[in-house]
C-alpha cells in the first residue's frame, strides 16, 4: 500500500467496514475470540463433576487437578478480553496519526500474540497430559466431551494465535519500509536552504547598472573660460 505505514493507510482516511471485516487479521482475530469462548465456557459448564452420586463435591474433570480447569479458564479469559481489546484497536488504527503510536500499537499486538501462542501452548499440554491420566468413571463420562472440546480448541487456539503474530510482524516489517505522510508535509531539516524566488525568462541581462564613479569637484571658472560681457 503505497503511502501507508504498518499496513494501514494515511491517518484520518475512511474504515470501509467490509474491507475491514475481510482483512485476514479480523479473521483470525474473530475465530480466536470464538475459540477462548469454547475453552473456556466448556471447562466452566461441564468440566466440573460430581466423583460419584453419593459426593456432591464438584472436582475438575482432567484427573481431578484444579489447577488444569483455572489454568484454562484464566488463558481462555485472557484472550477472550485480549481479542476485544486488539479488535478496536484494529478499528480504529486507521485515525492513528503520529507513526510512534502506531509502532507502539503493533509491537503491543506481536508481544500479546507471542505470549498467548505461548500461553495456549501449555494449556494443550496441561490439559492433555491430565486428560490421559484421568480414571474414566460415571461422573468423567458425562463431561467426557466438553473436555475432549477445551483440549481441541487449546490446539486451534495456537495456530490462530501464531497466525496473528505473524501478521503483526508483518505489518512491523511494513512500517519501517514506508512512510505515513508525504515528504511535503514534514518539516524542512535544520539548517536547509531555503527555496529561492521563481526564476523569470531564465536569462540574466548582460548588462549592469553602475553608477557613475566619485570624481572631484570641477574648478569654478576653467583655464581658457571667459564670462561674456553684456
Amino acid at each position: 500500500m503505497e503511502g501507508a505505514s504498518f499496513g494501514a493507510g494515511r491517518a484520518g482516511g475512511a474504515v470501509d467496514p467490509v474491507d475491514f471485516l475481510r482483512q485476514p487479521q479480523t479473521i483470525l482475530r474473530v475465530t480466536a475470540w470464538i475459540f477462548s469462548i469454547v475453552v473456556f465456557g466448556s471447562i466452566v459448564n461441564e468440566c466440573y463433576v460430581n466423583r460419584d452420586s453419593q459426593d456432591p463435591e464438584l472436582l475438575c474433570i482432567f484427573n481431578q487437578n484444579e489447577s488444569a480447569c483455572s489454568y484454562g479458564i484464566a488463558v481462555g479469559i485472557i484472550a477472550f478480553f485480549g481479542c476485544i481489546f486488539f479488535f478496536v484497536v484494529d478499528l480504529h488504527f486507521q485515525q492513528i496519526s503520529s507513526v510512534k503510536d502506531r509502532k507502539r500499537a503493533v509491537l503491543l499486538d506481536l508481544g500479546f500474540a507471542g505470549f498467548l501462542s505461548f500461553l495456549w501452548f501449555v494449556a494443550f499440554c496441561f490439559l492433555a497430559n491430565q486428560w490421559q491420566r484421568t480414571t474414566m468413571t460415571k461422573g468423567v463420562s458425562q463431561g467426557a466431551d466438553a473436555a475432549r472440546a477445551a483440549i481441541a480448541f487449546s490446539f486451534f487456539s495456537i495456530i490462530t494465535w501464531v497466525g496473528l503474530a505473524l501478521k503483526a510482524l508483518q505489518r512491523y516489517r511494513l512500517g519501517t519500509d514506508m512512510s505515513l505522510f508525504a515528504t511535503e508535509q514534514f518539516a524542512a531539516e535544520p539548517g536547509a536552504p531555503y527555496p529561492g524566488y521563481p526564476a523569470g525568462s531564465g536569462v540574466e541581462s548582460a548588462e549592469t547598472y553602475q553608477s557613475p564613479p566619485f570624481t572631484e569637484t570641477l574648478d569654478a571658472n576653467p583655464k581658457g573660460y571667459q564670462v561674456p560681457a553684456y
